[in-house]
């Protein structure tokens, strides 16, 4: 079975200013989501499924995803705050949907087989996607893949950022710390950081596998923060709740290609420009579905 491709794209992008997942980057108007599907297209991907908002769908649908009709399946489904397993309960005025690990969770019933799971305003490059697809097709039980990239080839020149910060051994995850206001002056000799740390930029590869104990950490979650107005459940911290449980391994797989992303508002030129660059080597066409 050809794995899926799942697109969390259900976030506003607060800091950002807007719906950085329809924002154009590349020179035809692509958006780094389409970037995204290009790449799993190559890869071997044979369906991919979109985790978005209720609210901007008609947007979604008409401005991103028509593109992709005739080159690869796919499907949206939603996320929102009043999505919970069953017998848990939702705080009054809760409007903030639970996180990346919720989103997930919302997409459980669409996906049928193995799957990778990214964020919608990341470039990944085509080497991850074709790590990822390499390792679904021979995937199985609780065995499950992340794809690290270095922690100083992720970060914004326009503000500070969260990133989960892996540790490894053997080439399998042990566990995966959330570090937030991360800036460029905080890497370095002697400084908070030394920039050659793994971190999460949530490229994950999953077997069906993930999901029961994915619901059980989102009932502990809930069961202990649903009460707190912004708490989140975050994927990473979700598979680190799966890793500290035994049984799960998460093979940590080289990123290899340059990662880059949209936080700020002044991140989008420097993405472009990193777009344009990969264009004139002939890595991607200057029109993706032309």
């Amino acid at each position: 079975m050809a794995p899926t491709l799942l697109v969390l794209a259900a976030g506003m992008g607060s800091r950002y200013g807007g719906l950085k997942q329809i924002d154009p980057v590349g020179p035809s108007g692509e958006t780094l989501l389409d970037y995204a599907v290009f790449d799993a297209i190559r890869a071997g991907f044979g369906r991919a499924v979109f985790v978005i908002r209720r609210e901007f769908e008609d947007a979604f649908r008409s401005s991103v995803a028509a593109k992709y009709a005739g080159r690869i399946a796919y499907d949206c489904v939603f996320q929102s705050a009043d999505l919970v397993p069953k017998g848990c309960a939702v705080p009054a005025g809760r409007e903030k949907p639970w996180g990346t690990g919720h989103a997930v969770w919302c997409a459980r019933d669409a996906l049928g087989g193995p799957f990778a799971a990214i964020n919608a305003d990341d470039f990944y490059g085509a080497g991850s996607f074709s790590r990822l697809a390499a390792f679904l097709k021979a995937a199985h039980g609780d065995r499950f893949a992340l794809v690290g990239f270095r922690l100083a080839d992720t970060l914004s020149e326009s503000g500070a950022v969260s990133r989960g910060v892996c540790l490894e051994k053997a080439g399998l995850l042990v566990s995966i710390a959330e570090e937030h206001g991360i800036s460029r002056a905080d890497v370095g000799p002697g400084r908070r950081f030394s920039g050659r740390e793994i971190v999460s930029m949530n490229c994950w590869g999953f077997t069906p596998a993930v999901h029961p104990g994915l619901e059980s950490g989102l009932r502990a979650f809930l069961a202990a923060r649903g009460t707190e107005p912004e708490a989140e459940f975050y994927l990473p911290a979700a598979v680190s709740g799966l890793l500290s449980g035994g049984g799960a391994t998460v093979e940590v797989l080289p990123g290899g290609d340059a990662w880059f992303g949209i936080t700020h508002r002044g991140d989008r030129a420097r993405v472009a420009a990193a777009i344009g660059a990969l264009i004139r080597q002939g890595a991607y066409p200057p029109r993706l579905f032309g």
